[in-house]
């Protein structure tokens, strides 16, 4: 059998629990010190001692439970053996310490050590709803005044080599570079960026990707490394198709008719519009989208925020960030399986919105954008992270 190296913390943990004498004779001896227990095994009434009994050894019980004075560090001692029982919620570590000790209020101070700890801060899952409510984009005035876009990567390579598709950015280094702001100033292009990992701020072309993919998907099981080829194809489809939030097909919005198609054909002559007429129609046309987005908006942000909470932080709050913001998607440099759940915590420097805040984040993390929304830090720090120091806020010693 070959032997195992136990490192020299764990070796000194140990130690510790070998030659420090056990929490109950700790207990006990507190007990003794400490005046207040003094009183209160003089003063037991006939209506406390249903409760409370002394033992030969003039040691104070409550209810079979060993009673801990009022002694900060002791109490510290014994919230901290759980330690070794891989961090239980509060509830659990209630349930479990309550089976030998009591004192007042054991219950709020279990579940306040709990907030505190640092560990439990990073890897325990947030089981709430998300946090943040829904933040509608803005509608624009007129055609193509707004303009997003973004890379659908990972794809299967076809035969002509390609794997990603461009679809008009979200965030990447290409187009953050000095080159391209330079570039888009000169042009008189506003860029407005998202914020990090956040791709609801580019809420519309996430939503034409994931339609995009649906697609492709459905000529990869026919064409398979050919799907660049359809292409052109999917692109007339959803273009062409209705779309519930325009109420319209996007093809018609923009040029006022469908595309003619087999199913959708036109005789020559009809529908033809010149001049003033054009532009009252296209202006009158404009305004019931614009009315449509407004009311799809209003429907969405309605339905959404019955599955989300409001959350607000203040400047100088410190909070955690999540590291998977998504299945299967890692940020961070940190991918192991057994990774820490959120990292941090970091302070917030700004406000940037009504869900957005603007972090203080270590060097080591400065090519990353550092404004996050509540959705990614849904953890406020409670306490001074007692359990870890660590200089790597991403890599902590589990």
């Amino acid at each position: 059998m070959d032997e195992v190296e136990i490192p020299a913390e764990q070796l000194a943990e140990l130690y510790r629990l070998i030659i420090e004498p056990a929490i109950k004779d700790l207990v006990i001896a507190a007990q003794k010190q400490d005046k207040g227990m003094a009183h209160i095994r003089e003063g037991i009434s006939d209506k406390q001692k249903a409760y409370f009994t002394l033992d030969e050894q003039s040691v104070l019980w409550f209810k079979n439970r060993l009673v801990v004075p009022k002694d900060m560090e002791l109490r510290k001692k014994i919230l901290d053996e759980p330690l070794f029982t891989m961090h239980p919620s509060s509830n659990k570590m209630y349930q479990d310490l309550k089976q030998k000790f009591w004192w007042t209020r054991m219950k709020r101070e279990i579940a306040k050590n709990v907030s505190e700890c640092d560990v439990c801060q990073r890897v325990k899952a947030d089981h709430l709803k998300p946090a943040g409510m829904l933040q509608p984009l803005a509608v624009p005035a007129w055609k193509w005044e707004d303009i997003h876009m973004d890379f659908i990567v990972g794809l299967r390579r076809t035969q002509k080599g390609y794997d990603s598709i461009w679809v008009i950015i979200d965030r990447g280094s290409l187009f953050v570079s000095r080159f391209w702001e330079q570039l888009q100033l000169a042009l008189g292009t506003k860029l407005t960026r998202s914020s990090a990992y956040h791709p609801q701020t580019s809420g519309q072309v996430e939503r034409v990707n994931q339609v995009l993919e649906d697609m492709l998907r459905a000529c990869a099981l026919t064409y398979s490394t050919k799907w660049d080829e359809c292409l052109p194809l999917a692109e007339f489809s959803y273009n062409n198709s209705y779309q519930k939030s325009l109420e319209m097909a996007p093809f018609e919005a923009l040029y006022g008719k469908r595309c003619r198609t087999p199913l959708n054909w036109s005789e020559p002559g009809e529908h033809v519009t010149f001049g003033l007429d054009l532009v009252t129609q296209a202006e009158a046309q404009v305004k019931m989208i614009h009315s449509n987005l407004k009311r799809a908006q209003s429907r969405q942000k309605s339905n959404s925020d019955k599955s989300r909470r409001p959350l607000v932080f203040e400047e100088g709050d410190h909070v955690y960030l999540r590291v998977s913001p998504m299945k299967g998607v890692h940020r961070f440099g940190v991918k192991e399986k057994l990774a820490p759940r959120y990292i941090g915590p970091f302070k917030i420097t700004e406000r940037c919105g009504s869900v957005a805040y603007r972090l203080e984040l270590p060097p080591h993390l400065a090519t990353v954008h550092d404004v996050f929304t509540t959705e990614e830090m849904p953890k406020r720090d409670e306490g001074s992270g007692r359990y870890i120091s660590n200089s790597d806020p991403t890599r902590p010693h589990l």
